[in-house]
């Protein structure tokens, strides 16, 4: 089956959504399918090769956004269009991202959900011009749902079944400003009729978007992240220090207040000698203010020295950051959609400590390779880890059955089998 998968970039930052669509896209094609990713408004950043490098940004972030802006724009010549969406110029783009205001983000989102009604449109059209000309898939896959402007057209005039992944599209929509959350809600639900089948990372998740977007039971299907998990192995900690480890975004929503304040915590008690917090993952110039005053917290509670930052690594130097781990927590303010972090610590060897909401009891009862504590609670992290690290028996259990159940349940093979299954079903609707 020839596959066109769609993915927005970030430009500058790794994310575990761009994770996932490229490890899906290599095992579609271990199974026999001519499986493609093109990136949309960025260029795609990942910790491993680019999977596509031959095909450029389609919808080019610049462009939109000067459309969105100026809406006599879109009838400016195309060179005008190629010349902003030069991949130098939309890497600078991708480093001031998250400068962008909120109501830019609400009106940049909405133009993209309004579909062809929208001030986008015509950046949009080339993008359906060149589906239909160059590449001609049997079927089209949606990174996730905010891309379901297009569905309404692709299904009205190219005829091609679209499958939709979801991931964690509420935790940005929710946080928009009004009125462009309620509208982007709305246009949301609207297009999603437009679907040919939804493809969720978690139960949880599938439940909570059925709901929110009126989707039927029937046009849902589960396929769980997966990774490639050769490169994971056993970590080898330092025996004489307890080292608690983060890796995600450095943002406060991914729960890094909460793990700092409870590593202060840990320190005030006493009873876990020789601790170390290792922050890894993803930063962009934006989150540099957030980060300096967390590190002056640490500073002010005498508590920095065993503290290492290593934002932006490699593939490589991300295995290498978990192999040094003995325990990790990504206290998320939020309900995950899935957490990828979890599985590559896991993966890895490495235990994890996880609030009780969204994604994480689910794969936490999965894989039997972490514990949970309560949501947005200092002490009860805090605890939650302390006993976790003073028991090494327990974390030997959890490591033996943890990376057993992510080697059968969540490797990228069989994400894509469940895909698979997703996408026949999506050919029949």
């Amino acid at each position: 089956m020839r596959i066109l998968h769609l993915t927005p970039g970030t430009g500058s930052f790794h994310c575990g959504s761009c994770l996932r669509d490229h490890a899906l896209i290599r095992a579609l094609r271990s199974r026999g399918h001519d499986a493609l990713m093109a990136p949309l408004y960025l260029p795609l950043v990942t910790d491993r090769e680019v999977t596509n490098p031959e095909i450029p940004v389609q919808a080019g972030g610049v462009s939109l956004y000067l459309q969105e802006k100026l809406p006599f724009m879109r009838y400016f010549p195309r060179f005008v269009h190629n010349w902003l969406n030069r991949p130098a110029l939309l890497r600078l783009a991708g480093r001031w991202m998250s400068m962008t205001s909120a109501k830019d983000l609400g009106q940049m989102t909405l133009g993209a959900l309004a579909g062809e009604s929208g001030n986008q449109w015509s950046e949009w059209q080339r993008v359906l011009t060149w589906i239909k000309t160059e590449i001609k898939p049997d079927i089209i896959s949606l990174s996730n749902g905010l891309l379901m402007g297009l569905c309404p057209v692709i299904q009205r005039d190219l005829g091609i079944s679209v499958i939709v992944s979801l991931q964690g599209e509420d935790s940005f929509l929710d946080t928009l400003i009004d009125p462009y959350r309620e509208q982007c809600w709305a246009a949301m639900q609207a297009n999603a009729t437009h679907v040919s089948r939804f493809v969720t990372a978690s139960r949880y998740y599938g439940d909570l978007m059925r709901e929110r977007l009126n989707i039927p039971a029937d046009k849902m299907s589960l396929a769980y992240n997966g990774l490639e998990l050769t490169a994971f192995a056993a970590a080898k900690p330092d025996p004489n220090w307890n080292t608690i480890g983060y890796f995600a975004r450095m943002i406060h929503g991914k729960g890094l207040t909460t793990l700092v304040d409870a590593y202060i915590l840990l320190n005030q008690r006493g009873n876990v000698p020789r601790l170390k917090l290792k922050i890894g993952g993803a930063k962009t110039a934006g989150d540099e203010k957030y980060l300096a005053s967390l590190r002056a917290k640490l500073k002010a509670a005498n508590c920095d020295r065993h503290v290492e930052w290593q934002p932006n690594l490699s593939f490589g130097d991300k295995v290498k950051f978990f192999r040094d781990l003995t325990i990790l927590s990504v206290p998320a303010t939020y309900g995950e959609a899935f957490g990828l972090y979890v599985i590559e610590s896991i993966a890895s060897g490495v235990p994890v400590v996880q609030p009780r909401h969204g994604a994480f009891p689910e794969l936490i009862e999965l894989t039997q390779g972490g514990a949970l504590c309560e949501p947005d609670d200092v002490e009860s992290l805090a605890t939650t880890m302390e006993t976790l690290l003073l028991d090494g028996q327990r974390r030997e259990q959890m490591i033996t059955q943890g990376m057993a159940k992510v080697r059968t349940e969540f490797s990228a093979a069989r994400m894509a089998e469940q895909f698979e299954e997703a996408m026949l079903l999506a050919k029949k609707d």
